[in-house]
Formats: C-alpha cells, sequence, structure tokens
C-alpha cells in the first residue's frame, strides 16, 4: 500500500486496526524484553529443557507421522470420492479444531483408558496402555493436529487437476497407481504444508495431552507442559522455554509464508 492510498485510510478503521495489531504484537515483544538473555545459553542446556525438548520433537514427529499415515487416505476420500454423508464426515474431521483441548483428552480416555471402549480391550488382549505413557502423547497430539492435515491435503487436492487422474486410468493404471504416481506428485506442495501445520500444532498441544497422557518428567512432559510447570516455579525458565516455541512459531509461519500468505 502507498503512502497515498494509506493515507485514506478512514480514521474509525485505522485506529482498531493499529490496537489489534499492538494488541498481537506487544505480548510476545513482552517475552522478548522479559527473556533472561545473560542466562539464556546456560538454561538452555538445563537437563529438564533439553529433555522436555527431546520429547516434543520426537512426539511431534511421530504425531505428524500417524496424521500422514491416516490423513493423506482420509482426505482423498473427502476429495476424490462420493462418500454418503462426505459433509458429515468432514464436519468430524474438523470437530477437534474447535473442540477443547480438556474436552478431547476426556474423549480420549473414554476410548482409549483401560475401561475405555477399546483401551479395555487393548490392554486385555495386548496389554497395551495408552494413558499416561509416551505413546499416549503421542495419540493426544495426532487426534488435535490431524485435521489441519486432512484440510490442507483436501484444499490441495480439490486444486489438482483431476484430468491427470483420469488419463492415467484410461491408460491401465489402477487407483492406487494413479494416487502413488500421479497425484501424490501433484499435492507435493499441499502435503508438505499441511506436515508442517500439523508439526507446529503437536508441539504446542497442551490440554489434550496434560488430560490423557499427565505430566511427567521425561515421559509425558511435553515444552507446553514444561512452561506450565515452571510458572509455578521460575518465571524465566519459563520465558526460555516460550521464547523456543515463538522461534519454531516463527519458522512455521516463515516457511509457509508463499503458499498461506498472500501479498
Amino acid at each position: 500500500m502507498s503512502k497515498r492510498q494509506f493515507s485514506r485510510v478512514p480514521l474509525a478503521l485505522a485506529i482498531p486496526a493499529i490496537a489489534g495489531l499492538a494488541f498481537l504484537v506487544l505480548p510476545l515483544a513482552g517475552l522478548l524484553v522479559r527473556a533472561p538473555w545473560s542466562t539464556l545459553p546456560s538454561r538452555l542446556a538445563d537437563p529438564a529443557i533439553v529433555a522436555a525438548l527431546r520429547l516434543s520433537l520426537v512426539t511431534a514427529t511421530l504425531a505428524t507421522g500417524v496424521s500422514l499415515v491416516l490423513g493423506v487416505p482420509l482426505a482423498w476420500v473427502l476429495a476424490r470420492t462420493d462418500l454418503p454423508g462426505r459433509r458429515f464426515v468432514r464436519a468430524l474431521v474438523t470437530v477437534p479444531l474447535v473442540l477443547p483441548p480438556v474436552v478431547g483428552g476426556v474423549a480420549l480416555l473414554l476410548v482409549f483408558g483401560r475401561k475405555g471402549l477399546l483401551g479395555a480391550w487393548l490392554d486385555a488382549h495386548f496389554g497395551i496402555t495408552l494413558p499416561f505413557t509416551t505413546a499416549g502423547v503421542v495419540v493426544a497430539e495426532a487426534f488435535v493436529a490431524m485435521p489441519f492435515l486432512v484440510i490442507s491435503v483436501e484444499g490441495a487436492l480439490r486444486g489438482a487437476d483431476a484430468r491427470y487422474e483420469e488419463a492415467a486410468a484410461t491408460l491401465g493404471a489402477s487407483r492406487w497407481t494413479a494416487f502413488r504416481r500421479v497425484t501424490l506428485p501433484l499435492v507435493t506442495p499441499g502435503i508438505a504444508a499441511g506436515a508442517v501445520l500439523c508439526w507446529a500444532r503437536a508441539l504446542g498441544e497442551f490440554g489434550a495431552t496434560i488430560t490423557f497422557a499427565g505430566n511427567f518428567p521425561g515421559r509425558t512432559q511435553t515444552m507446553p507442559l514444561a512452561v506450565y510447570l515452571a510458572l509455578e516455579q521460575d518465571l524465566d525458565a519459563a520465558i526460555v522455554l516460550s521464547l523456543v516455541l515463538l522461534v519454531v512459531s516463527v519458522v512455521v509461519l516463515a516457511s509457509l509464508r508463499d503458499r498461506w500468505i498472500t501479498p
């Protein structure tokens, strides 16, 4: 926007716009101002912070892998088939986006807990217990983050030209071959963007994780949970952990700028 165009912005819009920008930016600036920069390197090397960061990276990556395996086929079904009740299925897929994470954690407990719908069966027949384990963290993060991947991939599939798949079918390719050799290369950027968003959301997950997996250092205590605990004991440590998550968020947004943010 040129200076001349900016001068035409009505004052009634400019003032709330500036206030809105300040409302969003000032809390982030507060983190930077209050950060213990002099002790930052030593705090980042603290074993508790390193353990929480390592666990967060591992579980977020595993949750993204689970989301890719389950979410990409689900997105293809929503975008390329006439599944009965498809709109209802899509609505169910997007529920975790608006569902309070704590409620999601309770729902996971009712399904995968030792007395849950599936948890009791898993415990009785395979001795598998998910709540309050590292695997439980992965499940909670995947539950909350996978919709981001599904929405992104479905949008990419709808934007891709289906005629290439039809051409592959006329040449004798099966649906699976066409999907693997034609569809996937076409929507790879969408899958990559969705995976990054999914990973970032999993990394920042808190409510479902603490409800379903608990907050046990070294086993289920991820970075957001460590921030919550540090707020009660060491404010500087909480700020350092928050800075790490802020940097990750900025990197994710920067990597997706060309796809999600147009000038």
